[in-house]
């Protein structure tokens, strides 16, 4: 299920105050039915799935990590 407008301006005010931050940003995915995109400043970080299990309807956030991205650490 694709998040509308104002579900991802919620999700995006949620994860900001979560975390502390106001660089993350959630913005619509291109193409029909894709997920959103979660960023944080410039930096792509994953993607919210919308779900809705008999008219329960959750958010899941599906962030990857690289191998080649823990080297800088």
């Amino acid at each position: 299920m694709t998040l509308t407008a104002p579900e991802i301006e919620k999700v995006q005010t949620y994860l900001q105050q979560l975390f502390w931050n106001p660089e993350i940003s959630v913005r619509p995915g291109e193409g029909h039915d894709a997920p959103a995109e979660v960023y944080i400043g410039k930096e792509f970080v994953g993607v919210i799935y919308k779900n809705n299990d008999d008219g329960e309807i959750s958010y899941d956030w599906n962030m990857s990590i690289l191998e080649e991205d823990l080297i800088k650490f």
